[in-house]
């Protein structure tokens, strides 16, 4: 992974890494996403994942809503009496409404998407939220629900424009929301660039009124407050540099004045009590409170007074892993999972054998030729090191020692070297006897890609050379000139090496940004193309007569040779006119990441079809009876990776969304290896690991030596402790996030691993009016979409009621969503009417949230 400005950089969850640099800090709990009671006496604010209460003087605070989950957004009713909050123990964030005289909690929401609470109307009817549960590209529109339950629909569904933080107004005609840019998921970048810059609008709830601007750029402003007399809006902007609360009559061109008045930090989650005196917001990890007729704004001193849910130590079955390596004997397989690496039987599986057992993270992984040995990189010791385990032994050596980072080993196909990547700057070959290390080759190596050649005497690599475009190359095993092999003015080239068998050519893709990636093959001599005539003529050639052997040498020659063991044919590569040996093998599909077969005739790699990652084959036969074409091995949606041939190259092991499956090329039906990693997971540990990897990538690959300025060192002083006293993985990737975003820096980020979806949900390819709706008068259809679920049948028309489903009713209270909950790909009965005419009943198989014809798609999973 690479840090610069024109790729993306997101840090895994589940990467857990030791770079450590210091005893863990001081545990301090992080407070934020505050809320104040309508009597001004409270405040609600999340710390842990979970809700807490405050007086809004200060002292302590008392947990008032625990859950393994994360909680958020805490909103308090108009009449206090109740509190509207966001929670993950469902899926990706649903709306939860608690009452607090019962105790009684009630969930709003039912959509995969994520839904964020914005505010309540201000008789209390109604609870405002930010989703993209039905924009055909996933943008955030408007919604309301009602706080009772019921179906919620848009109160802005502006297409294709982002829409987020609402705020109804105080007369309830109208909301004040936010648009463009995309700080609705980048909130926590202190700084912004154009594409974080937004405008705030408002929008009459009526279908007939139009938008008005308010504020504009260029700067971003974020969480729209409405003063109590609703002609003043409060929000959130850095216009002046800093982020600070800013004021403005609610009316277009109207001029802003500042309230606060910080230099530095940032203002987030800013809320204001429905009697408009105070606003609370968080600023470096405390809760604030502002005055809205002065401005004046300090800090709530707070306890936390209570035990909020953790994930503590818990002893983990893992069936899924990050890595994946079969040993050339065919026997066994390692893989990785947590960060550290196990060993099985490739044929059985099991509960893998624990081969390392450190805080840190172990990763790529090979296998030595003799198959008892394997090298892996591990960053115990603060920086990427390489380990070497030996079973026969059952001990381990450190291979490399230095504050450098090493990583990518390869083991020579002899055994006898090993070749790895030091600072992303140079290949290093290290003799196995001996450990002798020497520098082969100094090039720009980002995202390093190596191969040995089969006789263990050259190693090719991909490096950066003019304008970034990168090429591959060959050098010596013992050193000396680096040869170029491919002249391509291209960036996106080689993210794995293919070495023939053979030794005669080599494989690996090629493309710009832009483009479909292609395989290059780069022949090493001058090709002479094989023909099956000259296979013909060789029927025809007199037999060759074996000499005779004396009685005592035919024993010997009896013996079964070992062909592991057998001395390959040596490399011998041409440079004079290379650069015109380059072809492109007319594959057709998005080509990526080769792999020849040991038997040099069989091509694998993956491809894109239909949104789907899947592994293809293709044949490097010249003397096969077909013509080669790109034949689809495996057909599942999800992630394949460290896939490799077996030894006879027969089969393809490889990893399908984290499992170890294996494939028979003949009959390319998957069959699955049941795996499983046992371990005790330490998230007190865990969490300090991960921060440490963050700081300790970013440290060593941020494309700007000063870091905008920024003194990173003691950014992690400053963040250390929050991570400390982080209660559960969400709490300690927004520590981290923040920290990240205090570098200012576009496509950068923390993420994890893909989000708990919850349950599926149908949909019927319907729109409904909301003021009908909320009037009390039913789902009356506003639109059917093209070429959706319901278009399809024919016989739904505009103008409509939806009466019921699966022969339950669509009342007033009942959520749309929730009645299509596991439906999708299933046929569910509907019951439409009209009115003044008799229900007609239909039939219609939902599907999920998709694109349809107005983005020329078919209606289909995305």
């Amino acid at each position: 992974m690479i840090l610069r400005p024109s790729f993306s950089f997101w840090i895994p969850l589940f990467l857990v890494a030791a770079a450590a640099y210091s005893e863990p800090a001081a545990p301090q709990p992080s407070l934020g996403e505050p809320a104040i009671s309508p009597d001004g006496a409270e405040i609600a604010f999340v710390s842990g994942g979970d809700i807490w209460t405050v007086p809004s003087r200060g002292g302590e605070a008392r947990l008032l809503v625990a859950h393994p989950a994360t909680e958020s957004r805490p909103l308090y009713s108009p009449d206090g009496t109740k509190l509207a909050f966001g929670s993950t123990r469902t899926g990706n964030g649903d709306i939860y409404v608690l009452t607090f005289a019962t105790g009684d909690l009630k969930r709003l929401t039912w959509s995969e998407a994520a839904e964020q609470p914005d505010g309540w109307s201000p008789d209390g009817k109604w609870i405002y939220f930010t989703s993209s549960a039905n924009d055909i590209g996933h943008l955030n529109d408007i919604f309301r629900v009602s706080a009772e339950g019921g179906t919620p629909l848009e109160a802005s569904r502006e297409r294709y424009l982002n829409e987020f933080e609402s705020a109804p107004s105080p007369d309830g005609n109208s909301i004040a929301l936010v648009a463009r840019g995309i700080s609705s998921s980048q909130w926590w970048r202190n700084g912004h660039s154009h594409i974080d810059e937004t405008e705030i609008w408002l929008k009459p709830l009526s279908e007939t009124g139009g938008y008005r601007r308010v504020a504009d750029g260029p700067s971003k402003q974020a969480w729209p407050m409405w003063a109590s007399d609703g002609k003043t809006l409060f929000y959130m902007s850095d216009r002046g540099g800093a982020e600070n609360i800013w004021a403005q009559p609610a009316v277009a061109g109207a001029a802003a004045r500042q309230m606060t008045h910080f230099t530095d930090g940032r203002v987030l989650w800013p809320s204001v009590g429905h009697r408009g005196k105070d606003i609370v917001f968080e600023r470096g990890f405390a809760i604030w409170k502002m005055d809205t007729k002065t401005g004046k704004a300090a800090e709530v001193e707070i306890a936390l007074r209570g035990v909020p849910a953790g994930p503590g130590v818990k002893h983990e079955a893992i069936p899924d892993f990050t890595g994946l390596t079969v040993s050339p004997d065919g026997k066994k397989l390692a893989v990785v999972a947590h960060g550290e690496v196990f060993a099985a039987s490739a044929k059985d599986g099991g509960v893998a054998q624990r081969v390392t057992h450190t805080a840190a993270e172990e990763s790529g992984v090979r296998w030595s030729r003799d198959s008892k040995r394997m090298v892996y990189v591990s960053e115990r010791n603060g920086h990427r090191q390489l380990f070497e385990y030996d079973f026969t032994k059952d001990a381990e050596r450190r291979l490399t020692n230095s504050s450098a980072e090493d990583e990518i080993p390869e083991y020579s196909p002899d055994g006898k070297m090993l070749s790895y990547v030091r600072n992303e700057k140079e290949i290093h070959v290290l003799t196995m006897d001996g450990m002798v290390d020497r520098v082969v080759a100094t090039d720009m190596l980002w995202d390093p890609a190596t191969a040995w050649s089969p006789d263990s005497q050259w190693v090719a690599f991909a490096s950066y050379g003019a304008k970034s475009f990168r090429n591959v190359n060959v050098v010596a095993a013992g050193g000396g000139e680096v040869h170029p092999v491919s002249f391509l003015a291209n960036g996106e080239t080689a993210s794995r090496i293919a070495w023939a068998p053979d030794g005669k050519y080599l494989l690996f893709e090629t493309a710009q940004r832009s483009e479909t990636p292609q395989m290059a093959r780069v022949d090493l001599l001058l090709r002479v193309p094989k023909y099956r005539e000259d296979e013909f003529k060789k029927l025809f050639e007199p037999e060759k007569t074996a000499p005779e052997k004396s009685e005592a040498a035919r024993p010997e020659e009896a013996k079964p040779k070992d062909a592991a063991a057998a001395k390959p044919e040596p490399v011998k590569i041409v440079f004079d006119g290379i650069d015109k040996r380059l072809t492109l093998l007319p594959i057709g599909l998005d080509v990526q990441a080769p792999e020849i077969g040991p038997d040099g005739k069989t091509l694998l790699f993956t491809a894109s079809a239909a949104g789907q990652l899947n592994l293809y084959t293709y044949s490097l036969d010249e003397l096969a009876k077909e013509p080669a074409v790109a034949r689809q091995l495996t057909s599942t949606p999800g992630n394949k990776s460290d896939y490799q041939f077996s030894p006879d190259s027969k089969e393809v092991f490889f990893l399908d969304k984290g499992h170890v499956v294996t494939i028979p090329l003949d009959s390319r039906v998957a069959k699955p290896i049941a795996v499983t990693a046992e371990m005790d997971v330490d998230f007190d540990q865990d969490k300090e690991v991960a921060f440490a990897e963050a700081w300790s990538v970013l440290n060593r690959r941020f494309y700007d030596p000063s870091f905008n300025g920024r003194d990173w060192t003691k950014l992690r002083d400053e963040y250390a402790p929050y991570v400390a006293g982080s209660r559960n993985q969400d709490e300690m990737r927004r520590v981290i996030g923040l920290m990240i975003g205090d570098l200012n820096s576009s496509h950068s980020g923390i993420g994890g691993p893909p989000a708990f979806p919850g349950a599926p949900v149908g949909r019927l390819g319907l729109r409904f009016e909301r003021e009908t709706y909320e009037a009390g008068n039913g789902l009356v259809i506003r639109e059917v979409i093209d070429l959706g679920p319901a278009a399809i049948e024919g016989t739904i028309e505009p103008g409509e009621t939806l009466l019921s489903v699966n022969g339950t009713a669509a009342g007033p209270h009942t959520n749309l969503d929730r009645l299509l909950e596991n439906e999708v790909d299933k046929r569910v009965a509907l019951e439409v009417g009209a009115a003044g005419d008799a229900s007609k009943k239909r039939e219609v198989i939902v599907r999920p949230i998709a694109a349809t014809a107005e983005t020329g798609l078919l209606y289909r999973q995305w």
